[in-house]
């Protein structure tokens, strides 16, 4: 097993800028859902959540729901050595509460390929059902808080590993995966390839200063994280769509 750091998104000089008036205002300003299928003119306001780590170990999902929130991102796995102790119980709470769940990976694109994190993040609750209750898994990928920004990979290699995470996730569940970036690391790392935006949703951090600049090839963020701390336990989320919509992401994938 490699030595983690416990930490939900990593600490980072380009996404931690700004926090304080992100908190204070306590608002986003709302895109049109980006859901393969879906117009964007048939967005309506945006949908409260939240997305959760080993760095949030207890959590009143009951408070979190009549506060609000309507899903839950919970933290699975790292690399293929880590699963978050407090996987289970996080994603069993906000299901039990009565929360749509989805589960996120971090990925470390130097320790080994995207195939076999997919399939770890899978064998570790990363998967998907259609009992429309479960959002798709999603892959976390951005800014290494260990060394190398870029995993030391190239762009061409790094978009060779996404894609192979992204079949492999989608071979195993029938379903995409989400991306988490920002466009800053996305356009230095992949020299700004735009060819996973037609399948795989968006959830991209608005506050800080790449807080505006989508990732080459999405034209909206499905899933905006909006400031590192709020109203609920751990990053504040918002979908950018109806209810409904976000309902149908969960029942269809």
């Amino acid at each position: 097993m490699i030595s983690l750091l416990p930490r939900c998104r990593p600490t980072t000089r380009r996404r931690r800028a700004a926090i304080a008036m992100a908190a204070a205002c306590g608002v986003i300003a709302v895109l049109a859902a980006s859901l393969p299928g879906v117009s964007p003119a048939a967005a309506q306001p945006a949908v409260p959540g939240l997305d959760v780590s080993d760095r949030q170990p207890v959590v009143d999902w009951n408070a979190v729901a009549s506060q609000g929130a309507q899903f839950a991102y919970v933290k699975a796995t790292e690399g293929t050595g880590f699963v978050s102790p407090d996987f289970t119980s996080q994603y069993d709470g906000a299901y039990q509460a009565g929360l749509l769940r989805g589960a996120y990976h971090f990925a470390l694109p130097n320790q080994s390929t995207g195939a076999a994190q997919a399939s770890y993040f899978v064998a570790n609750g990363g998967g998907w059902t259609g009992d429309g209750r479960t959002l798709p898994g999603a892959l976390d990928i951005e800014y290494n808080p260990y060394g190398a920004e870029c995993y030391g990979l190239s762009q061409s290699a790094m978009v060779s590993w996404i894609a192979s995470f992204d079949d492999t996730y989608q071979a195993l569940t029938s379903v995409w995966p989400v991306i988490y970036t920002d466009g800053g690391w996305w356009d230095t790392c992949t020299g700004g390839y735009g060819g996973f935006a037609s399948q795989d949703p968006l959830w991209m951090p608005t506050y800080g200063p790449d807080g505006s600049t989508l990732p080459a090839g999405w034209s909206l963020s499905t899933i905006s994280q909006y400031a590192p701390s709020g109203t609920f336990p751990g990053d504040q989320d918002m979908f950018n769509g109806a209810t409904s919509q976000l309902d149908q992401l969960a029942a269809d994938g």
